[in-house]
């Protein structure tokens, strides 16, 4: 009687010339990653961000994206890796950055939009700067009951008696509470799809709105240091400008990137309030603001904060032997927490 092994030996010799190893699964391959700094995190994503991959980090503002891509590039700056980060609205800050542990000197800032000084005269922190329009628009306060703005209401009820008194004195005056109101009509911007044409002198954005020509001069720079190499890691923060504006970006330009990212093995990171890179990120993480943390009850201390995995294509598991049980399922969202500068010299 023939074993197992014997009949699997004979089978693969016969189709070892058209199929090689057929019934040998072949090895996954386990993808380098990089720690981020935030032990929580580090232990979610077995390790940190994976090299040579794109990695979406998807939050509002004040959610923790860029504390996040800061702390990654600190931990490669101190292991003497030079960096990029390509900044889209001028909203990086040079201090934040050198606070969090990050070397200047390893940290090449590519400023979208801004002309030299003999060039242009006028103050450059104001005039580069994005229209409001084209920003995401800041998260809406709470009300008069509820988050203390404005004035208390028992004020907005004084003089309401006297001017209803004085409108309905008169005989001619007569109330008109059940007349329709007249709805006004908000115009809107129209967004008009982009159409790919091959020709390679064809912009990829048009130059007709005026946040275009800087989101095209950062993907172009992106795509020219990423074919370069020689870059640990590079951040494109796209947080800042409207989510209708960044997903008008093909999706080929994320293939692309994520091509040449796995060739130059460089850490590709996106910065987003929306999902845009699809199929094309190797790891997509969402994170969320949580409450305020404070010290002494009246100095802010930091926020908390909490991040969930939405997409991770590229595990370092790798078994040959797929169980009949379901494994068990792991965690994946961590909570951790951003430390003020000020906090700890308190």
């Amino acid at each position: 009687m023939r074993t197992a092994a014997t009949l699997r030996t004979q089978i693969e010799a016969a189709l070892a010339d058209r199929i090689p190893s057929a019934l040998t699964p072949a090895a996954k391959t386990i993808r380098e990653v990089m720690p981020t700094g935030i032990v929580a995190i580090d232990a979610v994503l077995d390790g940190g961000l994976p090299v040579g991959a794109v990695t979406e980090i998807i939050g509002a503002e004040c959610s923790g994206r860029t504390a996040l891509a800061l702390s990654f590039l600190a931990q490669l700056t101190k292991a003497e890796r030079v960096c990029a980060w390509i900044d889209v609205s001028n909203a990086l800050s040079p201090e934040s950055a050198a606070a969090s542990g990050i070397d200047l000197k390893r940290l090449l800032w590519v400023r979208c939009g801004v002309q030299p000084a003999s060039q242009s005269a006028s103050p450059p922190q104001s005039d580069f700067a994005l229209p409001e329009k084209y920003l995401a628009p800041p998260a809406a306060k709470r009300g008069l009951h509820g988050g203390g703005f404005g004035p208390h209401p028992r004020t907005e009820t004084k003089g309401l008696s006297d001017g209803v008194s004085d409108l309905l004195r008169g005989d001619a005056v007569a109330p008109r509470c059940a007349e329709p109101q007249r709805k006004i009509r908000v115009e809107r911007d129209a967004v008009e799809p982009h159409t790919f044409r091959p020709d390679k002198r064809h912009s990829l954005l048009t130059r007709t709105a005026k946040p275009w020509s800087r989101i095209e001069q950062a993907l172009r720079v992106t795509d020219l240091l990423v074919q370069a190499g020689g870059f640990s890691s590079i951040v494109l923060d796209l947080g800042s400008v409207a989510p209708e504006h960044v997903s008008r970006i093909p999706l080929a330009t994320w293939f692309r990137y994520g091509v040449a990212a796995e060739r130059s093995r460089t850490s590709v990171v996106l910065l987003t309030q929306h999902a845009c890179s699809k199929s094309s990120a190797g790891l997509v993480l969402r994170l969320q603001a949580g409450s305020a943390l404070s010290a002494e009850s009246t100095v802010l201390a930091g926020l908390e904060r909490h991040v969930e995995v939405s997409r991770q294509r590229l595990n370092e598991a790798s078994v040959k032997v797929v169980p009949f049980r379901k494994p068990p399922q792991r965690a994946s969202g961590a909570g951790w927490q951003s430390r003020t500068t000020w906090a700890g010299i308190r």
